[in-house]
């Protein structure tokens, strides 16, 4: 049975992603932040994980590791927007969104690496709204979910940041000789806290081709949307 770990699994597409992978057969580890979730499976295992917390961070890894000896896919899901409404950057609320979508997530990764299989694959939970290639007049999609060039800046600074960790840790692993794939993924404009109700996509609907990513072997430290590479 392969296992995957993924983070953030309370709610939206971490939700999903995790009830997909149990679906198809595969040992599921999750985190949140309380360590709990309102769904179960004999093959789920939750882990208490604050991103924000380094203590957390390192406690959370070395409960996975004594217990695991390897896992085949780690998506690294858990993020936070702080400044939804917002145009200006608020240097307190860059901070906290850094902390969990960039250094938290980078903290983790780096921790739990050495369990993952060396022909595993590691996945970052990006945004459209990290892409410095994309325009209002070329993606539609972007233009819907409202990621105009001065909207929640923060998010969108710890996005793009998180992307070039993508592609730093995938050049990395290829230059040590390891063949673990390393794929930043767009989940699309979703029904969750941060994507709104507005929104035209389900966590299931993003969940199952962030799934059929995650299963696959694409060009390692790419960024991907529905099976198609998407502008940096």
């Amino acid at each position: 049975m392969k296992t995957v770990l993924i983070t953030g699994i309370g709610r939206g597409i971490g939700k999903a992603l995790a009830q997909k992978y149990l679906s198809e057969g595969y040992q599921v580890l999750g985190t949140s932040i309380s360590g709990e979730v309102d769904f179960s499976h004999t093959n789920l295992r939750v882990f208490k994980l604050d991103l924000s917390i380094p203590i957390s961070i390192e406690s959370c890894a070395k409960l996975i590791i004594d217990s695991y000896t390897q896992i085949d896919i780690l998506h690294n899901n858990a993020g936070a927007l702080f400044d939804d409404e917002e145009t200006q950057i608020i240097v307190e609320k860059l901070r906290k969104t850094l902390e969990i979508n960039l250094i938290g997530t980078i903290d983790f990764t780096e921790r739990i690496i050495s369990t993952i299989n060396s022909s595993g694959h590691i996945i970052n939970t990006s945004s459209s709204a990290a892409s410095l290639g994309s325009t209002l007049e070329t993606e539609v999609e972007f233009a819907e979910a409202s990621h105009f060039p001065y909207h929640y800046p923060a998010y969108k600074i710890s996005k793009a940041a998180l992307n070039m960790y993508t592609r730093t840790l995938s050049a990395r692993l290829h230059h040590e000789g390891n063949n673990i794939i390393v794929s930043s993924v767009h989940p699309g404009w979703v029904k969750t806290d941060i994507g709104g109700q507005d929104a035209t996509m389900s966590p299931e609907e993003a969940a199952d081709h962030i799934y059929k990513l995650g299963i696959s072997k694409p060009e390692t430290g790419q960024f991907w949307f529905k099976g198609e590479k998407f502008p940096w």
